[in-house]
C-alpha cells in the first residue's frame, strides 16, 4: 500500500554519508568489500537513505544511489522547519529531532544534517542519543522524518477540523 515516489521526475542531489571496508573471512583468507551509505534528495521535501555493497567503491555508490531511490519519502514542512518534535529510532540509534525558529539553520551531527538539508528542511534542531554509528543515524533521522504529521493529516484521520485539533 505504501506509495513509492518517482525518482525519475525529481531532480535528486546525492551525499555519500560513509564508505565502509568491510572483511569476511573465509577459507582461503579474507574477503574485502566496500560498504557505502548513500543520501539523495531534492531538497523540497523528498529524501531517501540507501545502502550498498561491492567488492568496487563505484559499484557500490550505484547500488547504494538506486536503493535510496527506491526508498524515498516525502517530508511535510511548516514553513522552513519540521511540524513538531519527534524521536526516530534505528537499531541503537535515537534521534530527537526539534522545530526551530527560522533564521536557526540545520543545528546537527553529521549525517542527520546530510539528511535534513536534503530533505529541504531550513530550520531544525537534532540531537543523537545512543549509537554514533553514522549509518544507523542516517537511518533514524529517515524514521523520525517519517512520522512527522501536518495538522492537516491529523484532523482528516480525526474526522475533525483544524480549529477542533489546534484547540
Amino acid at each position: 500500500m505504501r506509495n513509492t515516489i518517482d525518482a525519475s521526475k525529481l531532480d535528486l542531489k546525492e551525499t555519500i554519508v560513509n564508505i565502509r571496508r568491510v572483511a569476511k573471512t573465509v577459507k582461503g583468507g579474507r574477503n574485502m568489500r566496500f560498504s557505502v551509505t548513500i543520501v539523495v534528495g531534492d531538497g523540497e521535501g523528498h529524501v531517501g537513505v540507501g545502502l550498498g555493497k561491492a567488492q568496487e567503491i563505484p559499484e557500490a555508490v550505484r547500488k547504494a544511489t538506486e536503493d535510496a531511490k527506491k526508498k524515498l519519502i516525502y517530508v511535510p514542512t511548516v514553513g522552513t522547519t519540521i511540524p513538531h518534535r519527534n524521536v526516530g529510532v534505528f537499531g541503537a540509534g535515537r534521534v530527537l529531532l526539534m522545530p526551530a525558529a527560522e533564521g536557526t539553520g540545520v543545528i546537527a551531527g553529521s549525517s542527520v544534517r546530510t539528511v535534513l538539508e536534503l530533505a529541504g528542511v531550513k530550520d531544525v534542531r537534532a540531537k543523537s542519543i545512543g549509537s554514533n554509528n553514522t549509518a544507523n543515524m542516517a537511518y533514524a533521522t529517515i524514521e523520525g522524518l517519517k512520522n512527522m504529521m501536518t495538522v492537516e493529516k491529523v484532523s482528516k484521520l480525526r474526522g475533525k477540523t483544524k480549529e477542533e485539533i489546534l484547540g
